[in-house]
């Protein structure tokens, strides 16, 4: 798609000091001339990019102009952790939002990092598709990711329900998970990791002191298991459901955005009939059928089969007392 390509472009640009448009297009695989139009298009959307002119000339931006870290899109994020695998990611149509993720990261990143691939994945991590809602609002998410790469500990005023503290942390990794950021970070002098949503964070700043990150630490395992936890405590319920499109965008409403990370484990790009099949996981069966009520008609029970025969009985009764 051409706005991959473009935001691909024009994080690579940030990147490399100046480069001709024969360099860009070899990179981005595609041709000069498309890739003249594409410099173009970046002109007219405001972009502040010139040509420097001479045998050692090219596209640049102009010096002290920066685009930010946040805002990867959910196609460059998958792209991003599924790097080292090209043949996956062309197969799944990736390989334009592959190179798109690899110039923004790289961009935010400090230029002894460019090479170090590795730190990427130990520092960001993907959980679970985001395609049916809207991504949060995360004002700091920019200087939270900053401090991740740079392992400084940063002092925060975090929301959470009606009160505000204020907490100095040291940020390990950030996750995305449908759509939502979170921050896994440690506490100075205390071994306890806890996750804190980025848009909850009010004020974040960096400050001087750098932290020693655990060697051992793998953020996607802590992850699973952090979220295996919640999820077989608070949510013990496991439904199977097939959605329709009409289902799957009232997700949110349904659920809430609080919640809908650790609701939806798992949610299938629809099929040809327009319906995904989504797993769930639900506090009991008596919420859960009202939840299910909810996204009716457009939900159909796969598994378990007693909750797929109480919804249908629930659906018999209110046929049989709404007709004639």
């Amino acid at each position: 798609m051409k706005a991959e390509r473009l935001v691909a472009l024009l994080f690579t640009l940030q990147r490399r000091r100046s480069a001709t448009a024969a360099e860009l297009a070899e990179e981005l695989g595609v041709s000069e001339r498309t890739m003249h139009r594409d410099l173009t298009a970046l002109r007219d959307a405001g972009v502040p990019l010139w040509t420097e002119p001479g045998r050692h000339g090219g596209f640049r931006l102009v010096d002290g102009w920066r685009a930010g870290l946040d805002g990867l899109t959910a196609r460059e994020a998958v792209a991003l952790f599924a790097l080292g695998v090209p043949e996956a990611l062309a197969g799944l149509g990736l390989d334009t939002a592959g190179s798109a993720a690899r110039a923004k990261v790289s961009a935010g990143m400090p230029p002894e990092l460019h090479e170090q691939a590795a730190l990427v994945a130990g520092r960001f991590h993907l959980d679970a598709p985001g395609w049916f809602g809207a991504a949060d609002s995360s004002p700091e998410l920019a200087t939270v990711a900053r401090a991740v790469w740079a392992q400084r500990r940063i002092a925060i005023s975090y929301r959470r329900r009606d009160k505000v503290a204020d907490r100095v942390l040291e940020p390990l990794g950030l996750v995305l998970k449908a759509g939502v950021w979170y921050l896994v970070a440690g506490v100075p002098d205390d071994d306890a990791r806890r996750t804190y949503r980025v848009s909850r964070i009010l004020t974040a700043a960096e400050l001087e002191a750098h932290f020693e990150r655990p060697p051992d630490f793998d953020l996607a395992g802590w992850w699973r298991a952090a979220s295996a936890t919640f999820e077989q405590v608070d949510r013990p319920l496991r439904v199977t459901a097939r959605l329709n499109r009409t289902a799957v965008r009232g997700l949110r409403r349904v659920f809430g955005a609080e919640d809908l990370a650790h609701t939806v484990i798992s949610l299938a790009e629809p099929t040809a009939d327009g319906w995904a099949e989504a797993e769930l996981a639900l506090e009991s069966t008596e919420i859960g059928l009202g939840q299910l009520i909810a996204l009716s008609p457009g939900v159909e029970v796969v598994t378990p089969p007693e909750i797929r025969a109480a919804l249908a009985a629930i659906g018999t009764e209110v046929a049989a007392r709404n007709s004639g």
